[in-house]
């Protein structure tokens, strides 16, 4: 589909950097095989959510791409309790670009959660 004028203006993107507690490895593959799944499954406005392991398996980058702020606190909440137990076998700091959205900013409260807003742009 190909997106008109001024759609994505709302968009939500983020880098979530993960690195692994040792020995968790096969674990944090296991929690986000399902992360993956529930999105599939329930998800509505995620446009995308790459997941990156490096080569010995002790940290990953999450991509992730949402129609809305609104879609990416639904898919947190689609995820139930996976991202409680991924905080528990890593440490997570986060990079979130173009928004500013007042609940979004509060959901995140207490993490290692940066924002960035719009400097310059090339459009094709």
């Amino acid at each position: 589909m190909r997106a008109g004028r001024g759609a994505g203006v709302n968009r939500f993107q983020a880098v979530v950097r993960f690195e692994i507690h040792a020995g968790k490895e096969e674990e944090f593959r296991r929690i986000a095989a399902n992360m993956i799944r529930l999105t599939r499954e329930k998800d509505t406005g995620t446009l995308r959510l790459d997941i990156f392991v490096n080569d010995d398996g002790s940290e990953a980058v999450f991509y992730e791409e949402f129609v809305s702020p609104e879609a990416r606190l639904d898919h947190l909440a689609n995820m139930g309790t996976h991202v409680a137990d991924m905080l528990a076998i890593g440490n997570m700091r986060a990079e979130v670009w173009t928004h500013g959205d007042h609940a979004l900013r509060a959901s995140v409260q207490g993490f290692d959660v940066r924002f960035y807003t719009p400097f310059l742009r090339l459009k094709a």
